[in-house]
Parts: C-alpha cells; sequence; structure tokens
C-alpha cells in the first residue's frame, strides 16, 4: 500500500470508529451540546490516533511480528490515556474516576503485550517452518512439506499453497528424471539396434570394394543382404521418427475421424501378405462396431499388433481381431496361437526394443508395440496383454467413446 493511501485508509477506519461512538451515544440519551462536545472530543481523537499511526509506521518498518503487535495493543492504551486525559482537563471525568481508569488502562497494557507475545509466538513459529521448509526446498529437498501451521486460516492457506507448490515440483522432477532415463534407454537400444545392420553393410561394402567377391552369385546375394540392412534401418528412422511425433502430441491435434471397418481393412491389407507366405489364418469379427468413427492412426495400431502377432505365431497358427461396442466405449483385441510371452516379461512388453529372449528377436524395429502404446493413450485410451508361454498372447485396446 502507498504511503498516501496509509492515512487515509487510518482515517476512514477511525472516523467510522467515531460515528458508531457518536450513535451510542445519541441512542444511551446524550443530546444536544453534549452530543456536540462529544463529536468535538472524538475529532481531537481521530487526528491524534491518525498522526499516531502514520508517525508509528517508519519506526515499525523493520520491526518484526511480536513487536509489532505489543506496538498495536500500547498504541491502543496510550489513546485511551490520552482521551482519558483530556476528558478529566475538560472536567467531564473526576480526577478519582480518571485514576481507576487508568489503573485500569495500565493493567490492560500488560495483557495486551502479554496476548501480542503469546500471539506473535505462534505467527512467528508458523513464519519459521515456512522459511525452513524453503531453504530445504531450494535445497533440493522436493519431499519436505510443512503441513497445517495452526497459526490462523492465512497462514495454513500459506502452507498448504507451498506444499502443493512442492508436490507438483517433485512430480515435474520425477517425470523429468523419468523422461532422461527413457531417452538414455533409448539411445542406448537405437545404437545397438543400428550397430549390426551398419556393421553389415560396412563389412559387404568393404569385400565388394577390396575385390574379395567378384563373383555374380555372391554379389547378388550382398545385394540382397545389404537392401535387407537398408530396409531395417529405414524401418528403425519411421518408427523412431513417429514415435518423436506422438511425443510432441501430433495426435492430440487430429481432427480426421474414419469408420473402424475401414481400419480394419487397411491393416489386413498391410499385414495380409506377411500372414500369407507364412501360412497363417486371419480372422476378423466385428460385432456391430464397423460405422464407429474413429481416429485414423488406430490403423498404425492394428497394423502392429496383427505384426507382431504373425511375427510370433509358428506357421500354420491363426490370428484373430475383433471388436465390440460396450458401455466401456470401444475394445479392440488382436489374437494369437503363438509361443506366448513370459509372465515375468508381461511388465516390459511396451518398452522400446524389447526382446524378451532369442526366439522374439528378429525382423521389426522393437517400437512396433512401443508406438501402439504411445497412440492408444494420447487417444485416451488404454492397452493390456494377457499371455502365457505356449498359449498365445491377447493383446486388447479401449478406447472412449469418441476417441
Amino acid at each position: 500500500m502507498s504511503r498516501a493511501r496509509l492515512p487515509a485508509l487510518v482515517a476512514a477506519v477511525v472516523l467510522g470508529a467515531a460515528l458508531a461512538s457518536l450513535a451510542l451515544g445519541a441512542a444511551l440519551g446524550v443530546k444536544g451540546s453534549e452530543l456536540r462536545h462529544l463529536g468535538l472530543l472524538l475529532l481531537i481523537a481521530l487526528i491524534a490516533t491518525v498522526a499516531a499511526t502514520v508517525a508509528a509506521r517508519p519506526l515499525l518498518a523493520r520491526a518484526s511480528v511480536r513487536w509489532r503487535l505489543v506496538a498495536i495493543g500500547a498504541l491502543a492504551v496510550l489513546v485511551s490515556l490520552v482521551n482519558l486525559g483530556v476528558l478529566t482537563m475538560l472536567m467531564s471525568v473526576s480526577h478519582h474516576d480518571a485514576t481507576l481508569v487508568a489503573i485500569l488502562l495500565v493493567y490492560s497494557v500488560g495483557a495486551g503485550i502479554a496476548a501480542a507475545l503469546v500471539l506473535a509466538r505462534a505467527w512467528g513459529s508458523a513464519v519459521e517452518r515456512l522459511v525452513q521448509g524453503a531453504r530445504s526446498l531450494a535445497d533440493g529437498n522436493l519431499d519436505h512439506r510443512v503441513g497445517r501451521l495452526g497459526a490462523g486460516p492465512e497462514l495454513d492457506m500459506l502452507a498448504a499453497t507451498f506444499d502443493e507448490t512442492a508436490a507438483r515440483l517433485e512430480r515435474s522432477l520425477a517425470r523429468e528424471r523419468a523422461g532422461e532415463a527413457q531417452r538414455k534407454d533409448l539411445i542406448t537400444a537405437v545404437s545397438h539396434d543400428l550397430r549390426t545392420p551398419l556393421a553389415s553393410l560396412r563389412a559387404m561394402a568393404e569385400a565388394i570394394g577390396d575385390g574379395v567377391v567378384d563373383d555374380p552369385p555372391t554379389l547378388h546375394h550382398y545385394v540382397r543382404e545389404m537392401r535387407r540392412s537398408i530396409e531395417s534401418l529405414s524401418l528403425l528412422v519411421d518408427d523412431l521418427f513417429e514415435l518423436v511425433q506422438i511425443d510432441a502430441g501430433a495426435i492430440e491435434a487430429e481432427s480426421e475421424r474414419v469408420r473402424l471397418a475401414d481400419v480394419f481393412d487397411s491393416a489386413l491389407r498391410t499385414c495380409g501378405p506377411q500372414a500369407s507366405a507364412k501360412g497363417l489364418t486371419v480372422e476378423a469379427w466385428i460385432d456391430g462396431a464397423g460405422e464407429c468413427l474413429c481416429s485414423p492412426s488406430l490403423v498404425r495400431v492394428l497394423q502392429n499388433l496383427l505384426q507382431n502377432a504373425i511375427r510370433h505365431t509358428p506357421a500354420d497358427g491363426t490370428v484373430r481381431m475383433e471388436a465390440r461396442q460396450g458401455s466401456g466405449g470401444l475394445e479392440l483385441v488382436v489374437e494369437d496361437s503363438g509361443e506366448g510371452i513370459a509372465p515375468e516379461s508381461l511388465d516390459q512388453v511396451f518398452e522400446p526394443f524389447w526382446r524378451g529372449d532369442a526366439a522374439r528377436s528378429g525382423s521389426g524395429s522393437g517400437l512396433g508395440l512401443a508406438l501402439a502404446k504411445r497412440i492408444v493413450e494420447s487417444l485416451g485410451g488404454q492397452i493390456r496383454v494377457q499371455s502365457a508361454p505356449a498359449e498365445g498372447s491377447r493383446f486388447a485396446v479401449v478406447l472412449p467413446e469418441g476417441p
């Protein structure tokens, strides 16, 4: 508050108190000249109170809360004593009565100071806890909480806000650390997956360049292997690019919607040749949900789940796609009769570049299930897996209405 506004505020408050006193006097039977006399006294008291308050402000500017409360109590009693002295000099109050009132006012000084010290101690302790909490937070102890101070609603509100801020900072830092750990793991995994095809390409290119191999059959074989390595690298780069797009919030911003039946057809057309080459049967069943509108990104989700199922299902096996609409939203299921997943590995299947064992390694970037999970979660849904060794796997995607 500016210095110019402070005297006006004090004057307004004290004037209100003076008018209330005059109204009380009139109600108690004070009339005529006595009421005017009382008004004059109150005017003098008002001027003295405003002057004392304004004069005390610079003196208390650097004082602690404890001494400010003591000063307030002392100032109130001092104003009362001055008013009593003026009334005595004007013969409005007898000396005997004035002495008794003065003694009571002196006692009021002690009582007011004692009350001020008690309140100041509680407030000072609360402020000290807040200061300690802020220092602890500055030192990196984000799990520090102030708790309820018990020093009034304002300080309790401040403490609650402080704790909420600390909790948000802790969660933010935890997310940042988790994200950094995921980035490191991703870089490590990418480096590992890049090393093999690059080493293969380098070895074959050097063999061809140095003339180690020059017969046409071997050259054709090297060209096929080089093309396979390049395709593997291209798939990895494409999946990494899409993974970054999902993290950047591209899916949340899309507005296009397609029929679920078209999503199923697109996924089947893409993965059908791969299943046919392996001798697998792919079944699709839509329980009246074909006209549901959904995100085009679901095509990629179903493609990845289908490719994963086809890759890990032995020849002459079966892969089944289902869709149904229920009270919980839209559910998509991809189920296979493959080798299944060990129970201890179920929590890792959606991690980038995860491959449970040698039997699950092979073609693919290792990002298919991770991409599917990111897309589904970006659409506000969930993806779950049920599997057991030698019993196949079942991946279920549940999406809210109008994904």
